[in-house]
């Protein structure tokens, strides 16, 4: 059935806002970033793969895509996104790690025009611009509790660069090839992740830290979180839901500040109050473009 891009919007939302107490979770836990990614993506997994074992109407159609292209890059794309972000959020400033995932608009928006020239409207990129405006406001004040922002600051960038190309390429190529599974691939780049992760941490550091912290992460908020954002890539461009992910970048400070009393400074509520605006009259815009559009048609 066809929905309107409104619905995707909408899909995407809801999906980031039970994702952003995520970067909360992950400090609360005290593990290594391998660690993390090793308990993050058992719990995709075992969600991911379950929920297609149950769902699933053709599977050996959908076994069959994982050895094509797209479904290959799906699953790379998703690996990349776990462990970048892990490994980021353990060893560098958590803003500039979310500095670096901005970035995820441009990669889509460049990423979908690459492979299918699609066209993305203008009020995309006034708003990516914006939105990245107001994140470089929000992390240019001084790094909380003494964290340097000289190598840790370079690496964290890099990996949300990395998060950033590979969040892009998941949504734009699920978009574009109807035929892959969202459960199946999510559920085998998770159990590659777990693997990984489990074999670089070791046995003694999965448990070396608060464990009830990265298991609600793993097995709830981000099952749901990036279940929701890749079927809302199906019903709105890539683009779309890239850029409402940027509120994570927003909001994610607002739950350590409520979980662990650190407060934001001026620049960050400075630098959030521009993206949510820019958002809010983002969303607006394109809900309107929808209506005019099924009014034509």
């Amino acid at each position: 059935m066809n929905r309107s891009p409104l619905f995707g919007i909408a899909l995407a939302l809801t999906g980031v806002l039970v994702l952003t107490p995520d970067t909360l979770l992950m400090r609360l836990s005290g593990l290594s970033g391998w660690a993390m990614l090793g308990w993050r993506g058992l719990g995709m997994a075992s969600v991911f793969l379950v929920a297609w074992a149950l769902t699933a109407r053709e599977r050996r159609r959908d076994l069959a895509m994982l050895f094509t292209g797209a479904g290959a890059g799906v699953v790379l794309c998703q690996i990349a996104n776990q462990a970048f972000f892990n490994i980021g959020i353990a060893a560098a400033p958590v803003a500039m790690v979310l500095l670096g995932v901005a970035a995820v608009p441009v990669f889509s928006a460049v990423f979908a025009w690459l492979l299918v020239r699609e066209p993305t409207h203008p009020a995309t990129w006034i708003a990516t611009l914006l939105v990245i405006a107001g994140i470089a406001v929000a992390a240019s004040g001084k790094p909380v509790d003494g964290i340097a922002l000289e190598a840790g600051a370079l690496w964290g960038g890099v990996a949300g660069l990395g998060v950033a190309a590979g969040l892009a390429g998941s949504f734009v190529l699920i978009r574009l090839n109807p035929g892959v599974s969202i459960l199946l691939t999510i559920g085998v780049a998770s159990t590659i992740s777990a693997a990984l992760g489990a074999a670089l941490a070791g046995p003694q550091a999965l448990t070396n830290g608060t464990l009830w912290p990265i298991l609600l992460a793993a097995f709830v908020v981000l099952p749901f979180a990036f279940g929701a954002m890749s079927r809302a890539s199906r019903h709105t461009q890539a683009a779309n839901v890239s850029l409402i992910l940027l509120l994570e970048t927003v909001l994610g400070p607002l739950w350590v500040w409520a979980g662990v009393g650190e407060a934001p400074t001026p620049r960050m509520m400075l630098g959030g109050a521009i993206v949510v605006a820019t958002l809010a009259g983002y969303i607006a815009i394109t809900a309107r473009r929808s209506l005019r559009a099924r009014r034509v048609a």
